[in-house]
């Protein structure tokens, strides 16, 4: 390619507007996005690294009436956001400009191919190359990242539906968990936890921990003092003397079962992790309701007597909700603690596994945000209280916790029904890394999420999205240095995304690699079931599963 065909027209703070001369000499060689290497000096060194965002087409009259009137010039500009060092056949990579190269340069050319993928890899050690995607436009080059720098810091997936987004969750999953160091076999190391509300993933991962709701134990007296209340008060109701009496027979009943010393017992409050009798503090709160007390002419109503009617009335429903038995079946009243965490961090006396997959279809939508909060805290305590229990806070069992349709457990709404999810996630997003837990939040609507959430993101694999507020929302979180590459977002193909964040030295268009096998996340053909015999459909079948909801 030859260099003189550029020429630099115009230069900013940012963004340097090169003229290409001859637009015959190039053949589908660049597009808005593609890369372009600026030289800093004469030595063929040092160059600036920026991101075509722009081009436009002008015509230049020309006096000479021997040739044609006027002859056609493109004019791309180029956002600066890096710059190279070539040092023999090492190519280093920094991020930001250290200068703004001034005309008249040459040497100004497309990044070659073997030129990315030098840079993709520069300043990664190559224990912590990750990849799961290749270039678009050439798929013998894989886009390389830093794995460490991908899952030690929050990541997000989002997508419209149709956009390939299940099959980048189980691609990227698939690859944490097979790669491994020579010399051992069986399992790596790795530890994930995925939230499938759907029931897409079991089929990706057939090795992995699948808990869905026959299976699924999540004992009441886990869960917090929020989280009890949100399951048992209408807390829309704000009514105090149901927190107060709840609070009050919840403790009690913790301290008659509890069988350690008396200092210990002195230390039992409303949220320790400690087995109470349901069923018993129901029956305080009803003969509380029902309490009369000796006045000076007779028995009379007790101070809250007929005030807790409805609770107890509630209270009744859910003890009786045989849809909950998950929750306060006999089960949770004898699985231990340990169990508890054994099975949610894939340590199952069986077959351990490194991916536990939640399985969510089957819960309940009025105590969805309860369990899926229950399990986040579990697991954000875990990493909490082992990075405490090993020398100078390490830990040697990372965890990452995967949500898919992130948006239904931590919306940006304030509603009292979401309050439990996103007060687990939110903390998780906050504290999480210090103690080896990990978010990897995926959703289909971004702009419907937490920006809490969203904020403490690091690394972005942005795909096709066709809602205007999910691209605006999106577009705000990603640097400005890429101008408008991100005009793609509704455009992109299905299993093309941006990928964007620390992990990665580039912001690039990629092709996600193909998953194997696959998540059951692909779309009925309807026509192609339509044209078939009619379907004999066998009702007791449908039925039997659907009456157990």
């Amino acid at each position: 390619m030859n260099s003189d065909n550029f020429r630099i027209s115009g230069v900013n703070s940012s963004e340097v507007e090169i003229e290409i001369l001859d637009a015959d000499e190039f053949e589908n060689q660049f597009s808005l996005g593609s890369f372009i290497k600026i030289p800093f000096d004469d030595n063929g060194i040092n160059f600036g690294v920026g991101i075509i965002d722009d081009y436009r087409i002008k015509s230049i009259n020309n006096d000479s009436e021997e040739s044609e009137a006027e002859r056609v010039i493109f004019t791309i500009k180029v956002k600066l956001f890096g710059s190279l060092l070539f040092d023999e056949s090492n190519v280093t990579f920094n991020r930001g400009i250290n200068g703004i190269p001034l005309p008249p340069q040459t040497g100004i050319s497309i990044l070659s191919n073997e030129e990315l993928s030098m840079i993709y890899k520069s300043g990664i050690n190559v224990n912590d190359i990750f990849e799961f995607s290749t270039l678009p436009k050439n798929s013998n080059v894989p886009v390389q990242m830093n794995g460490n720098k991908f899952f030690n810091k929050h990541f997000a997936i989002v997508g419209a539906t149709g956009s390939g987004k299940s099959h980048t969750v189980a691609k990227i999953l698939q690859k944490a968990i097979t790669m491994k160091n020579d010399g051992y076999e069986g399992l790596n190391n790795s530890h994930i936890v995925l939230f499938d509300i759907h029931g897409e993933y079991p089929s990706a991962f057939p090795n992995g921990n699948h808990i869905d709701i026959s299976e699924l134990v999540l004992p009441f007296w886990m869960l917090n003092s929020e989280e009890l209340e949100e399951l048992f008060i209408d807390t829309e109701a704000n009514d105090h003397n149901q927190r107060n009496v709840f609070k009050e027979y919840v403790i009690e009943s913790k301290k008659n079962l509890f069988t350690g010393s008396e200092e210990e017992l002195d230390r039992i409050h409303y949220d320790s992790p400690l087995l109470f009798d349901i069923y018993a503090v129901y029956e305080n709160i009803k003969a509380k309701n029902e309490e009369t007390i000796q006045g000076t002419r007779g028995p009379k109503a007790g101070p809250l007597n007929g005030k807790l009617s409805n609770f107890v009335s509630r209270l009744e429903n859910k003890l009786n909700d045989k849809r909950l038995e998950f929750i306060l079946g006999e089960d949770t009243r004898s699985i231990t603690f340990e169990e508890v965490i054994r099975r949610f961090v894939g340590y199952v006396t069986n077959q351990n596994s490194n991916i536990t997959v939640f399985n969510l279809s089957g819960i309940p939508f009025e105590v969805l945000s309860i369990s899926v909060s229950l399990i986040s805290r579990i697991l954000f305590e875990f990493g909490f209280y082992y990075s405490k229990v090993r020398e100078e806070g390490s830990n040697e069992i990372p965890l990452l916790l995967v949500y898919e349709e992130a948006h239904k457990y931590v919306p940006r709404s304030n509603l009292e029904r979401f309050r439990a999810s996103r007060t687990s996630i939110e903390r998780i997003a906050k504290e999480g890394r210090k103690y080896g837990v990990t978010l990897g939040i995926v959703s289909q609507r971004p702009s419907e999420i937490s920006e809490t959430i969203f904020s403490q993101c690091n690394n972005f694999v942005s795909m096709r999205l066709t809602n205007p507020d999910d691209q605006n929302y999106v577009k705000k979180l990603l640097p400005d240095t890429l101008g408008s590459i991100t005009n793609l977002l509704p455009v992109l193909k299905s299993g093309e995304a941006l990928l964007i964040g620390e992990a990665i030295n580039l912001p690039t268009l990629v092709l996600i690699d193909r998953c194997s096998p696959q998540p059951k996340s692909n779309d009925i053909m309807f026509l192609e079931e339509w044209k078939k015999e009619w379907e004999t459909l066998d009702f007791d079948r449908l039925l039997e599963p659907w009456k157990k909801r």
